[in-house]
């Protein structure tokens, strides 16, 4: 590239740099660093590239290092021709070229694919990578320690743990995404590829920074006309876009579309028409992305199509796609999310968590080399908390990937705050013992424990328009620490959050603690509010995977069952009595879940069947543990709120605001869910709780028995997501309604509460007054713009939320009033009014 070219690339990355803190920079902000002139004298002056070839990531790394020096410390770099000049200069190479040009004799040590070396002596530093792309790897890996204001002389190699660190979009070709909490693709609209790619660029350099080199970049779910010739040179143009970064783009396939699109009459993938069909189109699309990196598909799972159409096996399926990319270099992803969505739960034996196992073990073997299956982290579907699949521990001659989620789909959806290593960690650090020697999942998904050519990981990543990508400021933080334990996953989950907030949020070390100590308590808290005991989330599984719905989990064919009554609750998945569930597992852990007495308490609903009296090892009783882990979830989600607004001042405004809007939505939010499950339950059991809080609320005054003009009492369902079951609505969508009620409380100053709904498809207007004096007023618009998560048109726990105003005097005898303004469809409803003391949640 010529030297206007390359000055031209470097002027717009600084140029986005120096954007508003919207999030779009996310943690490649390079924001400036206090750095004097003998700091200064002390850093590299000079760039050297070798083989930097136009469009390479050498080419790249010598891009970022130039804008990322000026962004942190206004140092200008200079290129030079000086080939190994080692004085006041940054040298990035690749191992090859760095020994052929500079007859260089330096010990470094072995670098596996994508590895890079990175040694820095003060003003001397080189960069040698593996490959191009691993160069680019240790250009950002000295970046960000610059960025942290780390200047301390290094000298180390890094690897990755395994070959696949993949991202798979769930993109739609209408440009809706699903499972999208961040708005609409950046890949896709109307059917097309887009035209503006420049925010598909500004991914793929996140992505390089934490060393993910593979992008699937449309929905499992997939729509045939992805293949069309006009989408097949858009992908090209999305390929161009990421090969600077290293980043090897992907396609998920309909199984069908030899039929669907290609006018055939069968889609089997024996027949020697849909395999000449299948190999063509792979020609043609690596015509236009000769760097293609493979195929991700989803067969006989949820209403797709797959081979069992024709008798095939999942096997033959997915080597249809693996010899068509064979000649091409390329890798199939095949997913092992194939169950039976319509179980009987009348039958006792039944278990959706035993599919993968059943559908995939006796295929061992059968996989093409450049096959690889892909296997959700637990057996049924990113839920809180569960068990390690048992199929990681049933394939010992096929590839496989571990599939996580950072799309939070039952997880809150981005707008509760959930960081997700330490979930992610239970799973890839747990040892499964195969033939009674350590067989760790993180060991297997790399290949290492089995003797694998292919092997790794694959995260389901919701990234949209909104410039802060996921939704939420926070989340990326989840983004980030994928990619991370993608290259290493033994890195520290506190430790990686540190980083991420450093880079992201600055070096303050209040910022810096107290986003760790949010973050740390997150996924116990949301698991402690939303489903614990290895019961799972608890969430709707029939509407939206967002809000409390506990009565949604048994009932139905999808197989998340509780098998709750008024006596008993759990799944009984032992060999002895149960659906034989255990008996998946190697020996050792077999033994482990299959006797009460040997399974933790945070699994024991997870694999058995047990009275709500039953004791745990913590001493309290099954319901009880609810009650008080509910109680004790919300009330660390209230502490979120106060500990974030310790930073005001410390953060910029613009994302200051954005996340306290998040975590006061989420406190109110989490009331919402504790309130559903115990309540929920009591009513099933008739078992109070010990400490008199579950259905005892003394400071709530209820919508319903307040004197109401225009309102009219509404039965909401299912009837735990409203207090006392009942709510109030407008008389029509075109009549104001009004609620009064005379406080008897004790003169004080209250923080007051207004748990209301906010649907979608309209947007109310509420106001609430004291003494006819305005307190405060709100618009029901989070579900039509604020928030991200999947909508509901609605009363009930997923449109459930709350306004808090604070520091209200009140005397005893006042008039409180709330009128409210239907729109739409939306029509004004309040649940309750709570007065909250200083110190009370409620």
């Amino acid at each position: 590239m010529g030297q206007f070219g390359f000055t031209g690339l470097v002027c717009g990355l600084l140029l986005s740099l120096a954007a508003a803190e919207d999030g779009f920079a996310g943690w490649l902000r390079y924001a400036p660093i206090p750095c004097d002139t003998s700091c200064l004298q002390r850093l590299p002056s000079k760039l050297t590239l070798l083989n930097a070839t136009t469009g390479s990531p050498i080419e790249t790394a010598g891009l970022e290092l130039i804008s990322g020096l000026q962004s942190i410390f206004s140092q200008n770099l200079t290129t030079t021709q000086s080939r190994c000049d080692e004085s006041s200069s940054i040298l990035v190479a690749t191992v090859e070229d760095f020994r052929h040009e500079c007859n260089a004799t330096t010990a470094i040590p072995e670098l596996v694919q994508d590895g890079f070396w990175l040694r820095s002596t003060g003003s001397s530093v080189q960069i040698l990578g593996q490959s191009a792309r691993g160069a680019l790897y240790g250009a950002y890996e000295y970046l960000s320690l610059l960025a942290q204001g780390n200047f301390s002389h290094v000298a180390y190699s890094s690897n990755p743990h395994a070959p696949i660190r993949w991202v798979n979009q769930w993109d739609n070709m209408d440009g809706v995404i699903e499972r999208g909490y961040g708005g609409l693709s950046i890949f896709f609209k109307n059917g097309r590829v887009v035209d503006d790619l420049a925010p598909v660029k500004q991914y793929a350099r996140l992505l390089a920074s934490i060393r993910i080199n593979g992008l699937i970049v449309n929905n499992v779910n997939a729509n045939a006309t992805l293949l069309s010739a006009e989408n097949m040179r858009g992908l090209g143009r999305i390929a161009d876009v990421c090969r600077p970064y290293g980043v090897r783009i992907g396609v998920s396939l309909n199984f069908a579309s030899p039929e669907t699109l290609g006018g055939l009459d069968t889609f089997d993938p024996l027949d020697a028409t849909v395999v000449n069909w299948w190999n063509n189109i792979t020609n043609s699309l690596y015509e236009h992305v000769p760097d293609l990196a493979g195929y991700l598909v989803k067969a006989d799972s949820e209403g797709q199509p797959g081979p069992s159409t024709y008798n095939r096996t999942l096997s033959q399926g997915a080597n249809l796609f693996a010899r068509a990319l064979q000649p091409h270099g390329g890798i199939l992803m095949f997913r092992a999310f194939v169950y039976d969505s319509n179980l009987n739960e009348s039958d006792w034996k039944a278990d959706r968590a035993k599919a993968a196992v059943q559908y995939f073990k006796n295929l061992d073997g059968e996989f093409e080399e450049n096959a690889v299956v892909q296997i959700k982290y637990g057996p049924i579907d990113f839920q809180v908390r569960e068990p390690v699949s048992p199929l990681f521990a049933n394939l010992f001659e096929t590839n496989t990937a571990i599939e996580l989620e950072v799309s939070q789909e039952y997880l809150g959806q981005q707008n509760h705050l959930v960081y997700l290593p330490p979930l992610w960690k239970t799973i890839l650090n747990f040892d499964l013992r195969v033939d009674h020697k350590p067989s760790l999942v993180r060991d297997i998904i790399s290949g290492e424990r089995f003797n694998r050519t292919l092997g790794g990981w694959a995260a389901v990543v919701n990234v949209g328009t909104n410039t802060t990508w996921l939704g939420s400021h926070i989340a990326m933080s989840n983004l980030y620490a994928y990619g991370r334990l993608a290259w290493c996953p033994t890195d520290d989950s506190e430790r990686i959050l540190h980083d991420w907030t450093r880079l992201t949020f600055g070096t303050n070390s209040q910022v810096i603690n107290t986003i760790t100590n949010i973050s740390m308590a997150s996924w116990p808290a949301y698991e402690q509010y939303s489903g614990n005991l290895g019961i799972q989330t608890l969430t709707d599984i029939l509407y939206t995977h967002y809000g409390p719905n506990p009565a949604s989990q048994d009932n139905n064919g999808w197989g998340q069952w509780t098998r709750a009554d008024h006596e008993t609750v759990g799944m009984d998945r032992t060999v002895g009595n149960g659906t034989g569930y255990t008996g998946q597992y190697p020996t050792e852990i077999a033994q482990r879940f299959e006797y009460l007495n040997s399974t933790p308490d945070d699994l024991v609903l997870w694999f058995h069947h047990v009275p709500w009296t039953h004791r745990l090892h913590s001493g309290k009783t099954v319901i009880q543990h609810f009650y008080d882990a509910h109680y004790a979830g919300a009330e660390t989600a209230q502490t979120f709120v106060s500990q974030w607004e310790s930073l005001r001042g410390l953060v910029d405004k613009e994302r200051y605001d954005a996340v306290l809007d998040r975590l006061v939505y989420q406190a109110g939010h989490s009331i919402v869910w504790r309130d559903a499950v115990n309540n929920f339950y009591f009513n099933m059991t008739g078992i109070p709780d010990q400490k008199r809080r579950v259905g005892q609320h003394p400071w709530r005054i209820e919508a319903e028995s307040m004197e109401l003009d225009g309102y009219r009492l509404y039965t909401v369902s299912p009837f735990e997501t409203a207090s006392n079951g009942t709510a109030i609505v407008t008389s029509s969508n075109s009549t104001t309604g009004t609620a009064r009620t005379t406080l008897h409380f004790p003169a004080s100053t209250y923080d007051i509460g207004v748990n209301y709904y906010d649907m979608y498809g309209g947007e109310s207007h509420w106001t609430l007054s004291l003494n006819d004096q305005v307190v405060g007023e709100w618009i029901g618009n989070m579900r039509n713009h604020t928030l991200g998560n999947s909508v509901s048109i609605y009363l009930d726990g997923h449109s459930a939320t709350r306004v808090i105003f604070r520091g209200v005097k009140v005397q005893k005898g006042d008039e409180l009033k709330i009128v409210g303004r239907p729109d739409g469809v939306e029509p004004a409803p309040v649940d309750y009014v709570v007065l909250l003391p200083s110190g009370v949640v409620d």
